[in-house]
């Protein structure tokens, strides 16, 4: 239940991040740039949605496929 709770914090953390990188270079004139910041950390929390999403469906796959 932490780990969950870890994982919405480092979304959250991220997100902040992004958002404040944003916001400066945007200020600064530099809307190109302030994009690809914007796009990358969306890819960076979408893989992490992604590796939790196939840990969860591994999980899911090992309690209805139990061989024992």
């Amino acid at each position: 239940m932490f780990q969950d709770a870890s994982i919405l914090f480092q979304i959250a953390g991220i997100g902040i991040i992004v958002a404040m990188i944003h916001s400066i270079l945007k200020q600064m004139g530099k809307e190109e740039i302030a994009q690809v910041v914007t796009l990358t950390g969306f890819i960076i929390v979408l893989f992490i949605v992604l590796h939790r999403l196939a840990d969860l469906f591994q999980q899911i796959k090992s309690v209805f496929l139990y061989q024992g």
